[in-house]
Parts: C-alpha cells; sequence; structure tokens
C-alpha cells in the first residue's frame, strides 16, 4: 500500500564505539543501498533517562552524526535527521496517547528491566513509561515497512502494530467506505475485480494468509488506482476500514558478536570499549592491556582460546587461517599473548582507517554536517506533514 521504506534510530548518550558498528550501522550501510531509509538521533528519547543532567546530549548528537558518516552512511543514500526538528514526532506521540491503554505501556519487558537495571536514576516519570509509545510514533509517522531490531526490541515493534491496528480500527471510518471500496473494486476490472473478491473472501472465511498475500501482490501492481482507492482495498481485503498507519515489520538483525575487551558487553559506561574513530596507538594499547585465559600464568603455560575474550575478536576480525594459528599457538603455547593480539590491532586499525578519513572532513568543517541534517529534516517533516494530515483528518481535527 505505501513504498517500502526503513526507519531506525539512536540515542545520543554518549560516544559510538565498535559494539555500535557491528551490532548496528554496518546494517545501516547494507540497507541505504537496497531501501529507502531514514535514521534519526532520538534526541528526545535520550531525555527518557537523562532529563535531569541534558547536557551531553547537543554535543553526543554532532559527533554521533559524524561517527555514522564515518561508518559509511551516505546522506545521497539515505535521510539523516535530528527527531526533535520533526515536531510532527510530539504530535502523533500526544494524539496516540490518547488512544493507548496504559496496560500496553506497563506489559513492555524493557520496561522493568531497565528500571532494576538503573537504579542510579529516577526512572518514575511518564516520559519512561511513555518512551515506547513516542518510539511508536518515530516510525508510524513514516509508514515504515520494516524496523530493523534485535531480538530484544520484537516486543516494541509488536506493540506498534497493535498501535497502528488500533488507531486503524478507531479512526479508519469514511462514510460510505463500502460501497466506494466496491467501486473501487470496480476499477481493477473484471478479471481482477474476480479474483480480489475471491481472494478476500478466502483469507476472511479460512484465514488464508497466502490468499492475503496474493491480494496484497495484486493490488500493488495495479496501476490504474489512485492512492486513496489503494487504501480502501487494502483495509477492505482486510475486513477492516480505511488504513491510515500501516504495520511495521520487524527486521531481525545479528547481534553484535564483540564483546568489550574485558569480555562483557562492550558499553562506554563499562569502560570496556573501543571507540569507533579512536586513535590507532589507543587502540593498540586498549588490546595489548586486554585480560587473557587466566591459566596462562607465564608464557609456557598452555591456554584455551574459549576462555580467552580476544579470541571473541578473533572471531570477528580474522581469517581462518589466523585463527587456526591463534588456536594452535595458544593451546601449545607456541605463541604469546601479545603474538596472539597483534592481528586484533592491526585488523582494527584497518577497520578504522576509511572511518578516520571519511570524518575528517565534516570536522574540518562542521557546517558540512548542519546542511546535511537540515535537508534530511526537511525530507522527513515534509513525509510526517503528509501523514499528519490523515491522522488530523481521521480524529476529527482538520479545522481548515
Amino acid at each position: 500500500m505505501y513504498p517500502d521504506r526503513v526507519v531506525s534510530g539512536m540515542r545520543p548518550t554518549g560516544a559510538l564505539h565498535l559494539g555500535h558498528y557491528h551490532g548496528a550501522l554496518k546494517n545501516w550501510v547494507r540497507l541505504q543501498s537496497e531501501l529507502p531509509c531514514l535514521f534519526f538521533v532520538a534526541d528526545w528519547h535520550a531525555l527518557t533517562t537523562h532529563y535531569d543532567d541534558p547536557s551531553m546530549i547537543e554535543t553526543s548528537t554532532w559527533d554521533m552524526l559524524i561517527d555514522w558518516l564515518a561508518a559509511g552512511v551516505d546522506p545521497s543514500q539515505a535521510t539523516l535527521f535530528i527527531q526533535s526538528k520533526v515536531p510532527e514526532h510530539a504530535e502523533l506521540h500526544l494524539l496516540l496517547s490518547m488512544a493507548t491503554p496504559l496496560g500496553w505501556l506497563e506489559r513492555v519487558p524493557t520496561y522493568k528491566d531497565q528500571q532494576e537495571k538503573l537504579t542510579d536514576r529516577d526512572l518514575a516519570t511518564y516520559g519512561f513509561l511513555g518512551y515506547p509509545l513516542l518510539q511508536a510514533a518515530d516510525v508510524l509517522i513514516y509508514r515504515a515497512s520494516q524496523v530493523p531490531v534485535g531480538d530484544d526490541q520484537v516486543p516494541h515493534i509488536e506493540m506498534m502494530r497493535e498501535i497502528a491496528r488500533r488507531f486503524n480500527h478507531l479512526y479508519g471510518k469514511e462514510k460510505g467506505f463500502e460501497e466506494k471500496a466496491q467501486e473501487a473494486v470496480k476499477k481493477l476490472g473484471s478479471k481482477r475485480a474476480k479474483l480480489y473478491n475471491e481472494l478476500r473472501t478466502e483469507f476472511q472465511q479460512r484465514g488464508s494468509e497466502d490468499a492475503l498475500g496474493q491480494a496484497k501482490a495484486m493490488l500493488d501492481d495495479a496501476q490504474n488506482l489512485s492512492m486513496i482507492d489503494r487504501e480502501r482495498l487494502f483495509g477492505f481485503l482486510e475486513g477492516s476500514r480505511k488504513l491510515i498507519l500501516s504495520e511495521p515489520q520487524a527486521l531481525l538483525t545479528e547481534a553484535s558478536r564483540l564483546p568489550g575487551l574485558d569480555g562483557q558487553k562492550m558499553s562506554k559506561s563499562y569502560g570496556n570499549a573501543i571507540a569507533l574513530r579512536e586513535d590507532k596507538d589507543v587502540v593498540s594499547k586498549k588490546v595489548r592491556t586486554m585480560p587473557t585465559d587466566p591459566a596462562r600464568v607465564r608464557r609456557t603455560d598452555p591456554g584455551d582460546p574459549d576462555k580467552c575474550p580476544v579470541w571473541q575478536f578473533h572471531l570477528v576480525y580474522s581469517d581462518d587461517a589466523t585463527r587456526q594459528w591463534v588456536g594452535k599457538g595458544c593451546r601449545s603455547a607456541g605463541i604469546g599473548c601479545l603474538e596472539c593480539k597483534q592481528p586484533v590491532i592491526d585488523a582494527i586499525i584497518r577497520e578504522q582507517e576509511p572511518m578516520h578519513e571519511r570524518a575528517q572532513q565534516y570536522l574540518d568543517d562542521p557546517s558540512l554536517v548542519r546542511a546535511i541534517v537540515a535537508d534530511g529534516c526537511d525530507h522527513a517533516r515534509k513525509l510526517a506533514q503528509d501523514t499528519m494530515r490523515d491522522v488530523r483528518e481521521a480524529m476529527g481535527l482538520s479545522y481548515s
């Protein structure tokens, strides 16, 4: 019904590191050449946990944008923007809150999980409770078809789908909808109209997902339909009404296999991270001082790569031949830990060299980043305003 579109964002809460690159940014770089993508800095989301000290948000915002560009996110292929510069996000969040049951927010798994983990922060605020709803508005306002997420974020996407479904049920009312839908069916032509009605019956009476898929594909290919007729037929097909907000799908992404320097999850707060644009001497020092298998007290002691955090880096950065060399040398004490670490150091520095090169032009001239974001905000806002016109009209708030 609506064009395929990918939407994703990150909170500006600190410097990006290699965990962010391998967990998200590499995937963004791949997606931008496959589908229209919108990537945004979620600065309002940063306030949900840092509302008492927002001093770092602006600096982190611009640093993060440079990190994205350094990682290979291309503004000629993807739209980059800042959430708070598109105020329609906040408007849709407010309007969705009018009809979203409180229990839906309270049951989001990460709500209680984050409260238990972030015990040093007062999270008994509406902003924190409502952040999944703001997250839903961030995606639904662009009628995104796909949202790249890890397994832990799938419940958020499911809630977005429920919110869109509820909104369409409540507000997708159009006077004479069924009659208008029947008129739109006729515009398909007799052959396609007959097939559409058969597939619609097959889906609604027997729940055939295959029939639903075939009908949707047929509507996507129908060139003679206006956008409004296409909307009506999608809604009529599924037994609902006019589809104002589309339901996004979770695009599952592989979690980063790169741990922190100590084997835990890589995090700036743990002090175990390598920044995305780390100085090469710092990279070398950090990796050389990484803990290794505790059994290797002396150079002559054999070790077990599976018990060493450095091995996890080899799994990401080294080829098969290097990994075989490391495994054999560690278990036989044929190589020392510093020898084992050197290929990792070389690989990280090699990976970061083009990042430093890409970033330098934006560090030399920050106005380039501002210009990219200004263009991105303009484009994002036009898309958001198109959705909001439909939302306002559906909710009886169009006063033109």
